[in-house]
């Protein structure tokens, strides 16, 4: 019978009463998908991480902008297709159906007969219905926007997952989402109740048929989002989903099931909007959502939070819209980091208060604010259907300092379901405001303007178009401040109607993909219509000096950034494209572990030092356990018991001479061969004892093995290998 006695070669850290570093660096690997690179501000990206064996959803949006194909709620049966104007019982008239014969003869024609007079569905991030929502275990939420769609995820069957969100990006989202409910609800009390669960629209026939720019909006350009509209969901839902996360304040740590810690950090972008970082045993990763160096109201963007990271995924898009902003002559032109002026690392910090591009916003928004007033002056109306807060804020405070300086008397309307609760939201949430703002709270003064204008009555809030106080109030010439940006839902459609035959009216339209698409419902439109693109991000500019600041050790781009930005080639860092719908497997490293052990555990420690690899090590018997992603080290309580008569463990490789010598010295006859290293033995060298025992020594890379047919034997060549090795 053969005896194996095997002496393992170990590597272990360097022991500190306190905290235990690995001195090796860790390799690592996570998966990314990019679900979808949105659309600026009102559609942010969506991606799915798999790290450290965690599933997370990196924002949950609807696009809205889809709502384009449909049309608002009609105000009289001409303006309904012919076969549907006919039928006019049992609410027949409101099948979404337009008589094929006549759609055939139209198809390549777009008018306003052409849109679905139907009640809206709502189209969800492409791919993310594919993916089973009983595997995702975290769900972070970056801005308001990234929320609108989290119902629809919530309902799914065997979802599970923890949402994190911070508290101000929480409160805002659900307003938002409840206004959306409610703007809704005309539509479906107009077309009141479905036939089926699958509307008529969405059936091939009638998809054949539609012209080529609708049917891209509701198929894609290869028919891949076909499966991602959903019925909106109700105030219900959205009470159950808001039940269902966990907010976070600025910098607050959660940790997800003893290995994750999660923090947000504040994106600049809007108040309550974040960028995340994510912690673990195996390294760090930042999430870099839609930031801004520009913020008059929120809490300034904060980069240095998201320093040094092992990996930094870069997901703000609105630097490819950088794009169509750069204008070279009548034509325009696509710009690169050359055409760019550089800027250094160490001009972001004072790029807030000190910008171009801050100066050029500040001048956009005091151009916009003197069009409303002058035609104000001319007797005319100015809608302003503007989504953004920030902006919204900002042009009420510039607008009414106008007015007040040409002694104007003009009524401002808010008109939304959700706008008392969102302004008084806006007094409560000081943590994600800029520092400016928060000045004021301290110093006694109002938060913002529209405060004191309310309090004089200057603005008029109100929660419908059709409301008994704005009817009491109403006087024109006016400014109106409303939803929906996509002249489809809300107070806005009324007003449009009302106001899209005069000259002297004004429409400020924000950023939108296809204005003719969005006015086709209104035709002919005499209003003059000023059309306006808010930042939402990062410029092109910023981004290079921005990630040489951070410094992480993987860079994760979209691959449409590689041709328009000459990013720095450091070799403490590597740079991945990611595309849509593309799946990668990033690795990366982390430089040290730590293992955390109680102070006065250390006097316990009987260290031996091996001077060949220049480290101390100590024997240890316990529980390995995590803790906020951080390795936790719990002993027995007899700890010289554990640590003095347990069995030596020997480190290092054994020198094949030293054995041979202390074989001789016991009498034992031997003889060496070696260069037997190869893929199957994985052998260094061959030890053959020959006389008076037989036996065989093999020196490996990982171990030393002992084979012999006598007990007696083995431990009588493990004492020879015992005195020449250091143990511990």
């Amino acid at each position: 019978m053969s005896h194996l006695v095997t002496l393992p070669i170990f590597y272990v850290p360097l022991l500190t009463s306190v905290k235990i570093y690995k001195r090796l660096s860790i390799p690592s690997s996570m998966k990314f998908t990019c679900l979808s690179k949105g659309r600026g501000f009102h559609f942010p990206p969506c991606h799915m991480l798999n790290f450290c064996g965690i599933r997370i959803l990196l924002d949950c949006p609807l696009d809205l902008s889809a709502l384009l194909a449909f049309s608002p709620v009609p105000t009289d049966l001409g303006s309904l297709p012919s076969e549907e104007r006919n039928n006019t019982e049992a609410n027949g008239f409101l099948d979404s159906r337009v008589g094929s014969e006549k759609r055939q003869k139209i198809e390549k024609l777009l008018d306003a007969k052409s849109l679905l007079f139907a009640e809206p569905w709502y189209k969800t991030v492409n791919h993310l219905h594919l993916w089973n929502a009983s595997f995702i275990d975290i769900v972070l939420i970056s801005s308001p926007m990234g929320i609108l769609g989290l119902p629809f995820l919530t309902q799914m069957k065997g979802f599970t997952a923890k949402i994190y969100v911070t508290e101000a990006s929480a409160r805002f989202g659900q307003l938002m989402m409840e206004d959306l409910v409610a703007m809704h609800a005309e539509l479906r009390q107009f077309y009141g109740p479905e036939d089926s669960n699958f509307p008529t629209w969405l059936k091939q026939e009638e998809l054949e048929i539609l012209p080529s720019e609708l049917r891209k909006i509701i198929m894609g350009k290869d028919g891949v989002e076909l499966g991602g509209w959903m019925p909106l969901y109700s105030a219900a839902d959205v009470k159950d989903c808001m039940l269902k996360i966990c907010t976070l304040n600025y910098a607050e740590e959660v940790c997800y099931n003893g290995t994750l810690v999660i923090k947000a950090f504040s994106s600049g972008i809007e108040i309550g909007s974040c960028n995340w970082v994510l912690n673990s045993p195996k390294g760090d990763i930042a999430y870099l959502s839609s930031s801004s160096f520009i913020s008059s109201y929120a809490m300034t963007f904060d980069y240095h939070s998201l320093k040094g990271t092992s990996a930094l995924i870069y997901s703000d898009f609105s630097s490819l819209s950088d794009a169509l902003d750069f204008e070279d002559g009548n034509s325009f032109t696509v710009p690169t980091a050359n055409k760019l002026s550089p800027m250094s690392s160490q001009d972001l910090d004072r790029f807030n208060l000190n910008s171009y591009q801050n100066s050029k916003d500040r001048e956009k928004l005091l151009s916009i604010s003197s069009h409303a007033v002058d035609f104000i002056k001319e007797g005319g109306s100015v809608l302003i259907p503007i989504n953004q807060l920030r902006i919204t804020l900002q042009l009420l405070e510039e607008i009414t300092t106008l007015l007040e300086a040409s002694a104007m008397k003009v009524p401002i309307y808010i008109i939304s379901s959700v706008a008392n609760e969102l302004l008084a939201l806006l007094n409560i949430i000081p943590e994600w405001l800029c520092k400016q703002r928060q000045e004021r709270l301290f110093a006694g003064e109002p938060l913002f303007e529209h405060i004191k204008l309310l309090k004089e009555k200057k603005i008029h809030v109100v929660p419908a178009i059709h409301s008994h106080q704005l009817l009491m109030n109403w006087q024109e010439p006016c400014i109106v401040f409303c939803p929906h940006w996509s002249l489809r839902l809300g107070p806005v459609v009324h007003l449009l109607r009302r106001w899209c035959g005069d000259p002297k009216s004004l429409l400020i339209l924000e950023d939108v993909l296809n204005p003719q698409l969005a006015l086709l419902p209104f035709q002919l439109v005499s209003m003059q219509v000023l059309q306006c693109q808010f930042p939402s991000g990062i410029g092109l500019q910023r981004v290079d000096p921005l990630l040489r600041t951070l410094q992480p050790k993987t860079i994760l781009c979209p691959q449409e950034l590689r041709s328009r930005i000459g990013f720095s080639r450091e070799e403490s860092s590597s740079i991945l494209y990611y595309k849509e719908a593309e799946t990668l497997k990033i690795s990366y490293r982390k430089d040290s572990l730590k293992l955390k052990i109680a102070a006065e555990l250390a006097p316990h420690f009987y260290w031996k030092t091996f001077k060949k690899e220049e480290i101390n090590v100590a024997r240890l018997k316990g529980q390995l356990l995590v803790e906020n992603a951080v390795h936790h080290l719990l002993l027995d309580d007899d700890l010289k018991k554990s640590s003095t008569n347990m069995p030596l463990v020997h480190g290092g490789l054994p020198d094949p001479e030293k054995v041979m010598a202390a074989l001789s010295k016991m009498g034992i006859r031997a003889s060496i061969d070696h260069g037997m290293n190869d893929a199957k033995s994985q052998s260094l060298c061959v030890i053959h004892v020959k006389d008076p025992y037989k036996a065989l020594i093999e020196i490996g890379t990982t171990n030393t093995i002992i084979t012999t047919t006598e007990e007696n034997v083995s431990s009588l060549i493990y004492k020879a290998l015992d005195n020449i090795s250091e143990g511990v």
